[in-house]
């Protein structure tokens, strides 16, 4: 077996706000240069898109990769972390709340019951998608599956996690980023803007960017939910251990 095992008690709530918090803001330190790349990559991308016609706009950063090496080379390594401390407060105010609390709500409305994952499918709200998905293809995994609820078990989930999020996801992080960098008064509202892009470049303008966007989300969660879990399981077992010595 891989990493810590399941616990026999369930993590109290501060165990869960505190490995979710913690867990996030690993993720984040582990995955910030990439979503770093993915905005320089998205705002290069809307700068040539809007350059005037007949005038080519010069392309800086070429993949996620390079885009990481050029920073590197011209800014200096400190450059891909701009930023970070900001990231992690909200992760460890956000995150730790988001997280911990689902998973004492989800308890609470899906104590006995054995279809766990519908029933947090059908009620659970937009921005809970990784959450969601987490939970349901690991509980699917567990049931359909001779995958066991440890680190392999997790790491799967959290990839395809990662992955619906990023399908979902993605329209959204598109258009928000066209109507940032546009020029003030190019649209009314994030809404124009949308159908501006649908009707004039269909609907895969909105998944322009789905790789970069996708490293950086999939390798998020797999850094965040395997960390959450083993967390969970370690200081749960370090206070089983503390109340057996006392």
């Amino acid at each position: 077996m891989v990493g810590f095992g399941p616990a026999d008690v369930p993590p109290s709530a501060a165990v869960k706000f505190v490995g979710a918090g913690t867990a996030a803001c690993i993720a984040d330190l582990l995955t910030f240069p990439l979503d770093t790349a993915k905005v320089r990559l998205q705002i290069q991308g809307e700068a040539r898109a809007s350059a005037a016609k007949g005038k080519e706009s010069a392309v800086k950063y070429r993949g996620v990769f390079g885009t990481i090496t050029t920073m590197v080379r011209t800014e200096g390594p400190r450059s891909l972390y701009s930023g970070l401390v900001a990231g992690l407060q909200r992760q460890m105010s956000f995150a730790s709340v988001r997280i911990g609390l689902y998973d004492s709500v989800k308890q609470f409305y899906t104590k006995g019951s054995d279809r766990t994952a519908p029933n947090i499918a059908r009620n659970a709200i937009v921005n809970c998608t990784e959450l969601v998905t987490y939970d349901f293809i690991k509980d699917t995994l567990l049931r359909s599956t001779p995958l066991t609820d440890n680190l392999p078990c997790h790491f799967v989930s959290a990839f395809g996690a990662g992955l619906c999020t990023t399908v979902i996801a993605s329209p959204v992080d598109v258009v928000k980023t066209r109507y940032m960098n546009a020029p003030l008064g190019q649209y009314s509202t994030v809404l124009s803007c949308a159908a501006a892009m649908m009707t004039k470049e269909g609907p895969l303008a909105f998944y322009k960017g789905f790789m970069p966007s996708f490293l950086r989300l999939g390798s998020w969660n797999v850094v965040m939910f395997v960390t959450y879990e083993q967390l969970k399981r370690a200081m749960m077992a370090a206070n089983h251990n503390r109340t057996a010595i006392l």
